[in-house]
């Protein structure tokens, strides 16, 4: 045993941490649910189609009530974090989002599943919240929409739904075929606002690479990393190390798209590095421990 699946956690929620810096460089008027569409459409459907010719996805073997809940999950995280950027930034929108999941997965864990979190899960996320904290207040008070955090929350609770009945998925199938599964179900939910909506920033040819990427990079291959890592270990500790993605996208938005942070950010994003650090590692060595006795 090793940190392995940790690690691949960790890859996956540092490739959705530039979803915000990609997302901003979409030219005209794009709808986030037009965008979460696409992006899932992308994602689910050419990962449906490889398992469909490769006979990787077995049907029988599908656990369908939670794969509908999972693809519901997906299907709502997508506009609200997409709205959620578009209307607080990307430093705000992705560090409430995501650094309220693990608080949120944690606590269904605990009180649904009578999952108790342990020690080092908890000073994790501890570390990672006061993070998230001190990183939120690079921002003035009078630039916070109100509405912009809440839909956060409502896509760091839908976030931490589609990690914990994902699971019960993965139990079941591979990660390749419960990825292409989801997705594919999920994209069907949000394509209808592709008739309602205007989709025609989609014909300008640097937006297609923007959507692809957003499909295939930070869709397809991270969810197929994070679904690797979720089989190995707890659904709250893969929630927290995906407090990655909001450190990964702040630093891009300072190194990219020019937002600027003061000290006291700074010193929030090196407690979520600290956080996801902590996990990883304590992670890492119960493994290794459970390895020696077994």
């Amino acid at each position: 045993m090793n940190g392995i699946p940790y690690i691949l956690v960790l890859l996956a929620a540092m490739l959705w941490g530039t979803t915000g810096t990609a997302q901003n460089f979409i030219s005209g008027e794009a709808h986030p649910l037009t965008i979460g569409a696409f992006r899932l459409m992308i994602g689910g459907f050419s990962l449906l189609l490889f398992t469909l010719v490769t006979k990787s996805i077995i049907f029988r073997s599908i656990p369908w009530r939670a794969a509908f809940l999972s693809a519901v999950s997906m299907a709502l995280f997508q506009p609200l974090f997409f709205s959620s950027v578009q209307l607080t930034g990307i430093a705000i929108g992705t560090v409430v989002a995501i650094g309220s999941a693990p608080v949120l997965a944690g606590m269904i864990e605990w009180l649904f599943l009578k999952k108790r979190p342990d020690r080092i899960w908890t000073m994790a996320t501890i570390m990672a919240i006061i993070g998230c904290i001190l990183l939120f207040a690079n921002k003035g008070a009078a630039d916070v929409n109100s509405l912009g955090v809440a839909m956060a929350l409502g896509a760091g609770l839908a976030f931490a739904l589609y990690a914990i009945v994902s699971k019960n998925v993965l139990a079941s199938m591979e990660a390749v075929p419960a990825v292409a599964l989801i997705f594919s179900v999920a994209a069907v939910f949000l394509m209808p606002s592709l008739f309602f909506f205007d989709i025609s920033y989609i014909r300008i040819p640097e937006n297609v690479g923007i959507i692809l990427y957003l499909g295939i990079a930070t869709t397809s291959l991270a969810y197929i990393l994070f679904s690797k890592g979720l089989k190995k270990i707890p659904s709250s500790a893969a929630v927290t190390l995906s407090l990655a993605e909001p450190l990964t996208a702040s630093i891009l938005g300072v190194l990219i798209v020019g937002e600027e942070l003061s000290v006291l950010s700074w010193a929030g994003i090196a407690l979520l590095l600290g956080g996801i650090l902590v996990l990883t590692m304590g992670g890492k060595r119960k493994a290794e421990e459970n390895y020696e006795l077994s």
